[in-house]
């Protein structure tokens, strides 16, 4: 990497988080023409033409469908994010949506809001009105989850200290969620268990492919009549035209999102957000901070932690002279890497190498110098996406 390296910065990004990138090994700015790297927050980067400069993209939040993943990952360049970093901004406004609509404080605002402050009966005309906006406790109901990553852990742990009962559904929970999660959660068999069986249910899922319309006009209907469904992950998990149908037909009772679509907007029993889940001060921070920490430390040691498209990779330096390969994951390439860099006289003192579906990355710490020569032979090897060569400094 060469001195002061530049990131281009897409978004506003926390100050406390670029603070973390110090200023005589880097130079952060928004019209950067070959950035090392990229920050990013909301901005759409499928359009952008990515300089090749490019050798790794963070994004300042969780999601990463504004970011060409499957193009970065031909260039071998890794795609950072921030898991968990702003998950309990979400478990809060979650907490917010589901007393909103247990209590129908939506409509209510709307009521008080249209108020006559100057009639003289004030008083009468709240006290006859509120009896339309009359709800229930949420002690006792049952929420019901479906994924449980960081943020669905963290709803589970809130709604039990509610006095609520909690269902949860998640095929791929992970090993670190599982210790997290309360042990009074009971367990799914499927999405649709969640739907049939709880008063509220909330959506913790990325949108990928699997994801698309999990709730749809086929399954919509299995939950229980006035129930309350609440989306905070991303629109397209919803089916909008389900939605609408479920709450015409008494089947929902209100639909809570984070997302204001057309096909929402002014219905008078959704609560539509403008994407606030992680818009507070110190989710940006969080987010920020974890981010900038990643995407340095994969620039200056090569790194990996949080790559949604790399596998995760880690190795204790033990020599000055250290080669960060990305290549495809396909039989022989580790062979033919070790003999390239024999056959230049380099001694392996360590290496590490890891796969994740059609990506593998490889950490090598050798003895001696790597000259350009030798960096560029290994690029050339049929599969190699990318050669960094990281002399520690």
């Amino acid at each position: 990497m060469p001195d002061r390296a530049a990131i281009l910065v897409l978004n506003q990004i926390s100050a406390q988080g670029l603070s973390r990138l110090p200023a005589e090994r880097y130079r952060v700015g928004k019209d950067e023409a070959r950035p090392a790297a990229v920050l990013v927050r909301s901005a759409d980067m499928h359009a952008m033409d990515i300089p090749a400069s490019v050798m790794a993209i963070g994004r300042a939040g969780a999601g990463t469908n504004n970011i060409p993943v499957k193009a970065m990952s031909a260039r071998g360049v890794p795609v950072f994010n921030a898991p968990g970093a702003n998950a309990n901004a979400v478990k809060e406004l979650v907490l917010a949506g589901m007393l909103m609509a247990a209590r129908n404080l939506a409509p209510a605002m709307r009521f008080v809001a249209a108020l006559d402050a100057g009639s003289a009966d004030l008083d009468k005309v709240v006290e006859d009105g509120k009896k339309a906006f009359a709800g229930y406790e949420i002690a006792g109901q049952t929420l019901g989850i479906v994924g449980l990553g960081k943020i669905g852990c963290l709803v589970a742990d809130a709604a039990i200290k509610l006095g609520m009962n909690v269902l949860g559904f998640d095929p791929e929970i992970t090993v670190d969620a599982a210790w997290s999660l309360p042990s009074q959660v009971r367990r799914a068999g499927s999405v649709n268990d969640v739907l049939r069986q709880a008063q509220f249910v909330t959506l913790h899922v990325p949108l990928l492919d699997a994801t698309r319309g999990l709730v749809n006009a086929a399954n919509i209907g299995l939950m229980r009549p006035g129930a309350v469904l609440m989306n905070f992950s991303r629109d397209g998990i919803v089916s909008n035209d389900a939605v609408v149908e479920a709450l015409a037909g008494g089947r929902l009772g209100q639909y809570v999102c984070d997302f204001p679509e057309p096909a929402l907007m002014g219905h008078d029993k959704v609560i539509a957000l403008p994407h606030l889940g992680a818009s507070t001060r110190e989710a940006e921070e969080n987010c920020a901070v974890m981010v900038v920490d990643q995407v340095r430390d994969y620039l200056e040691q090569g790194h990996i932690a949080n790559a949604v498209n790399f596998p995760a990779v880690s190795m204790a330096r033990e020599s000055a002279y250290r080669l960060a390969i990305a290549n495809a994951n396909v039989p022989n390439m580790l062979g033919q890497i070790s003999t390239a860099m024999a056959n230049a006289g380099l001694n392996i003192h360590n290496m590490v190498n890891k796969s994740r579906g059609d990506m593998a990355y490889t950490l090598v710490d050798v003895d001696s110098a790597v000259s350009d020569t030798v960096v560029a032979s290994l690029a050339r090897i049929e599969g190699v996406l990318s050669v960094r060569y990281l002399p520690h400094r």
